[in-house]
């Protein structure tokens, strides 16, 4: 009976989204794991620390030369990626930022980028106050309005960079919608589809028109908060000969024990992901029933502007909540400081629950006129949902908002 209750449950929780992906659990455990390319056929596939492979002649290699160039761990990572993304391809990265400078690289001075207004503070920092020196043409639009996109796509525009669901203020952006608009526009111009939020299992940018997907994959991707690394996904082989050039090139690869580790993460992604969506789904009703709570920002809510973008694109919804408490700085400080199995720390989508203050610590980088436009206000809380049990969860974040505004005696 319980088990007929779980399922019943479940398909509730994803009722009207996209189906999921087939196979998604068997690729994440065995593409790119085969125990046949090692010697000793090691199931898991073995930390190849190795810097440098020997070769039987000069210039002749049995396809490792150098670890930066190349690397047995890193390519059993970048396959299972590969293959998760519905792609042909798959780059490893020192970190999200590695991924996203190296995607930049392929531009040259004068070339323009358009980027959603509402992302992640690295990403935003890194366009501003790096790209914009080096003579790149920055410029922000909502992405979520077509019309202010197509307004800002020029006769320079190269790269198109979107973001959804947004950080941290969980817009969503119609990847297909998007893609059509700029590649009308300019066939020749580069989608790139932040994917950090959502994962390969509940999103995949690709199918639906963008030229690239990436990841910071310290966070859902890896998912246990022990690894820093950046992963980028495609198709086109254009496309892949100029990155793999830059990866080496600019050498922003993660360590070989890095990617050990993203590769063991991958194989409980669709079981920690169900997870996520089910914890976030009640902490976010709870929430949003709370009369200390002014607004509850989760795409899994049928009152998320977006919603039906959400379950038309997507196979489920992440972790992440993003809600303004009741009151001024001070209370949403409260609550963050009263938290106990909330951690209050930057970063998201390991298994344990964070919370965090984007005015003060994730987008502190951006300008605060910037922040205003975009929401990002003093009683702004972005929560990750963590795996822990429901009911601990609803209690912790309960407990906070009743310091945060205790009842008058």
């Amino acid at each position: 009976m319980e088990q007929n209750h779980n399922q019943e449950e479940r398909s509730e929780l994803y009722a009207g989204f996209s189906t999921a992906f087939k196979s998604f659990a068997t690729e994440a455990i065995h593409v790119g794991q085969e125990p046949e390319q090692w010697k000793s056929m090691a199931v898991v596939p073995p930390i190849s620390l190795s810097t440098t492979f020997k070769q039987s002649a000069p210039g002749n290699h049995a396809g490792f030369e150098y670890s930066r160039s190349g690397n047995p761990t890193r390519n059993c990572l970048e396959k299972a990626v590969a293959a998760l993304d519905g792609a042909k391809y798959c780059l490893a990265l020192a970190s999200g930022l590695a991924a996203t400078v190296t995607i930049t690289h392929m531009l040259k001075a004068g070339d323009g980028i358009v980027c959603m207004d509402d992302v992640y503070g690295g990403t935003n920092r890194y366009f501003q106050k790096v790209a914009s020196t080096v003579g790149l043409d920055v410029s922000f639009a909502d992405c979520t309005k077509p019309e202010e996109l197509k307004a800002a796509l020029k006769a320079n525009t190269k790269l198109v960079w979107i973001e959804t669901p947004t950080n941290p203020m969980m817009k969503v952006v119609d990847i297909k919608a998007c893609s059509d608009l700029v590649h009308e526009h300019d066939k020749n111009i580069v989608v790139v589809v932040d994917n950090t939020f959502m994962s390969a299992y509940f999103q995949r940018p690709l199918a639906l028109g963008a030229d690239i997907c990436m990841y910071s994959a310290t966070k859902y991707m890896n998912g246990h908060s022990d690894v820093v690394m950046g992963l980028v996904s495609l198709n086109r082989d254009d496309l892949y000969e100029r990155l793999k050039f830059l990866q080496n090139a600019l050498g922003g690869v993660p360590s070989p024990f890095d990617c050990f580790l993203c590769n063991r993460g991958l194989k409980t992604l669709h079981l920690r992901m169900e997870r996520h969506f089910k914890n976030a789904m009640a902490a976010a009703k709870f929430l949003e029933a709370d009369p200390r709570v002014e607004r509850v920002i989760f795409p899994g809510l049928p009152s998320h502007p977006q919603h039906d973008v959400m379950k038309r694109q997507c196979t489920g919804c992440p972790g992440m909540i993003t809600f303004l408490i009741k009151g001024k700085l001070e209370h949403a400080t409260t609550f963050l400081s009263n938290l106990k199995m909330f951690a209050v720390a930057e970063s998201l989508g390991g298994y344990e629950s964070l919370a965090e203050h984007p005015a003060i610590m994730t987008h502190a980088s951006v300008p605060e006129k910037e922040r205003t436009a975009l929401g990002i206000s003093d009683t702004l809380v972005r929560l990750s949902v963590g795996l822990e049990d429901e009911a601990d969860i609803i209690e912790d974040l309960e407990q906070a908002l009743a310091a945060a505004h205790p009842k008058k005696k």
